[in-house]
């Protein structure tokens, strides 16, 4: 993350009172390893998205084939849970090291988009029969 941005953002969702400041202690760690390996030239923006996709395909794999109902029970299998974490493990390293690279504040960013969803799609009313269900093409 640059120093302009960084102190721009100084203060948001990251004040250690909540998961941005988790996030952000997180994505510090992750910057520092690769610093000190001097991982920083592979880290580019493009790079970092393809190894997110790689890792979310990843996840993808072990669901693939699944049922239903044996996805719901995933986690119930030790090995495969496992498998499970670590996946997602990795998708959210990548994605928090991609958030570093362009300055991307995560936890506000998800903030911001989960308060336009709410406005985008409001709780129907009681009275009103249920709409059909609706997900975002985002």
């Amino acid at each position: 993350m640059n120093a302009e941005h960084r102190e721009e953002h100084a203060g948001e969702s990251g004040d250690g009172n909540g998961s941005g400041g988790e996030l952000r202690v997180l994505q510090r760690r992750l910057a520092d390893f690769a610093a000190a390996r001097h991982w920083q030239p592979y880290h580019t923006p493009k790079n970092l998205v393809a190894a997110l996709s790689v890792e979310a395909s990843e996840l993808v794999e072990i669901f693939q084939w699944l049922t239903p109902e044996e996805s719901a029970q995933v986690m119930d299998r030790p090995g495969t849970a496992e498998r499970v974490e670590d996946e997602v493990a990795d998708v959210l390293a990548y994605l928090l090291q991609f958030c570093e690279v362009l300055g991307i504040d995560a936890a506000a960013a998800l903030a911001a988009k989960i308060e336009r969803n709410e406005r985008r799609f409001p709780v129907p009313d009681r009275d009103t029969p249920d709409s059909p269900d609706r997900h975002s093409p985002e």
